[in-house]
């Protein structure tokens, strides 16, 4: 195997068991979490930049390095920002690797977490 490919299984891994904590914490704060989109293909990424849905096309979902997930409050879906933010506040806690959708520049998606290698 490369280094290469080792670094990014070594990101793949520390980001899941980040997510992991992440879902833990937001349960403990009272939401339902069911699973939304992890990987993605090239093909799938293309068509969402190409609609809007998605800003860019190196996503890090195209590397299994970011998560959508769908947050539930009384049996109702929320994408609100604000009543998230301390879900996402603890994610980036996590690590300086870590962003959450909500506080994104101009294009804010709230039910996305990822991680971000950082420069060396």
């Amino acid at each position: 195997m490369s280094s290469t490919r080792n670094s990014l299984v070594g990101e793949q891994a520390a980001f899941l068991l980040d997510v992991c904590n992440l879902i833990q914490f937001a349960t403990n704060e009272g939401w339902v979490l069911t699973g939304g989109e992890l990987w993605r293909s090239a093909e799938q990424q293309e068509i969402y930049f190409k609609t809007g849905r998605s800003k860019t096309m190196n996503s890090k979902h195209l590397t299994r390095c970011a998560i959508d997930l769908n947050f539930f409050w009384k049996g109702k879906l929320i994408w609100d920002r604000e009543l998230i933010r301390n879900v996402g506040e603890y994610w980036e806690s996590l690590s300086p690797k870590n962003k959450w959708g909500g506080n994104f520049k101009g294009f804010v998606d709230v039910p996305h977490f990822e991680r971000v290698a950082l420069p060396l």
